[in-house]
């Protein structure tokens, strides 16, 4: 077989390589979604499982609004209004969500002060 075609095999041989990362890469992806996405679920029906387990006992109030937005924040998804509910790349921070954030700290600590 001459270099060329050898070179040519070996190029054909990468590029089915590559489609078959990509094609994983994708499937990781969105089992990672898949996961967020469950264990957010999952947490949200076991405090629905709770309230119905102490329905007896009085409610009391356990997390303040801006720390369930802050939970939902650190758990991979947006909680803007631009991107209510998608899932968000956790290695980066949304200018939006972080201003959220952070004008709800402000206008509680404001209620505070009056």
């Amino acid at each position: 077989m001459d270099p060329y075609s050898k070179l040519q095999q070996l190029h054909d041989s990468m590029e089915k390589m590559t489609k078959t990362i990509e094609s994983l890469e994708n499937d990781i992806l969105e089992t990672l979604k898949e996961n967020t996405e469950l264990k957010v679920e999952n947490q949200l029906l076991r405090k629905k499982l709770d309230k119905l387990n102490n329905h007896n006992e009085p409610a009391v109030k356990t997390q303040s609004g801006l720390e369930s937005l802050k939970q939902i924040y650190d758990s991979g998804y947006h909680i803007c209004n631009m991107y209510y509910g998608s899932h968000r790349d956790p290695s980066s921070d949304c200018m939006f969500c972080l201003d959220i954030l952070d004008n709800f700290g402000e206008k509680k600590n404001v209620k505070r002060d009056r």
